[in-house]
């Protein structure tokens, strides 16, 4: 199987999953590059993997059905995306075999109630719960919840690839420097984000262990972090989810 990335809107990523004349398509916001993409590639779309119903990942699905009836349309269960034609959540296996590959399905609420993930192969399509050395917003969540959400991410193996749905790279990084100024990892990645985007480079997928090492909303439980959280909520002994909601709220007043 091969993935093909199809920038969309001003940020976004849409993933084309291509085996031979087969084809899936992760949250396709935007049916124009999907169906440039099939005819370049010759193929024909057989599944639509949907993480959340946010316009901007589903708002061509109807556009690709009117092109492909029979494609399967996965995602979770939510009645603002009628389009779902297999509803899938937790400990859910979907085995494309067409594509070559099986996905797990992970439920990551927090950015939204009813946001999933799909795993398999050693890659992870995460929509909007986790970016590249930054997290998705809080909408209809709690920072407990998204905490949850990305602890499970963190467990999954460190040469993980994650699929996330948006080039936010440099801006989140600029922000995990205010967090964790001497954090020599993180320092390093800005420099290398700053070549790539230089070059008109995506930066996604990255891999989970580089996140670990430089995100700072998986870094929850490292004493910098938790300093950093504490100066900023103006309040000590913070732990856990507690950290993650000072972070990301940090994040959204002084920053977004």
């Amino acid at each position: 199987m091969r993935i093909h990335r199809l920038p969309a809107f001003e940020t976004n990523y849409l993933w084309l999953l291509t085996n031979g004349d087969c084809a899936g398509v992760v949250d396709p916001g935007d049916a124009a590059p999907v169906l440039d993409a099939l005819e370049r590639h010759s193929c024909d779309l057989r599944y639509i993997l949907i993480t959340h119903h946010h316009a901007d990942h589903i708002g061509g699905v109807d556009a690709l059905l009117e092109r492909f009836p029979e494609a399967e349309v996965c995602g979770p269960a939510d009645t603002r995306i009628p389009q779902v034609r297999r509803v899938v959540g937790e400990g859910d296996t979907l085995t494309l075999e067409p594509l070559g590959t099986e996905l797990s399905v992970i439920e990551v609420p927090g950015h939204t109630l009813s946001h999933i993930a799909y795993f398999g192969d050693g890659r992870l399509f995460c929509g909007d719960t986790l970016f590249a050395c930054g997290c998705g917003r809080v909408f209809e969540g709690t920072a407990e919840q998204m905490h949850a959400s990305l602890k499970k991410i963190r467990d999954l193996p460190d040469a993980t690839e994650v699929y996330c749905a948006h080039e936010y790279t440099l801006d989140n990084i600029e922000f995990a420097t205010w967090v964790e100024p001497d954090n020599a990892d993180l320092l390093e990645r800005r420099t290398v984000a700053r070549q790539m985007r230089d070059r008109d480079e995506a930066t996604v997928p990255s891999l989970l262990e580089l996140e670990k090492r430089t995100n700072p909303f998986l870094r929850f439980d490292e004493p910098n972090v938790i300093r950093a959280a504490e100066e900023f909520a103006g309040r000590t002994g913070l732990r856990g989810a507690e950290v993650f909601g000072a972070v990301r709220h940090w994040k959204d007043s002084k920053f977004d």
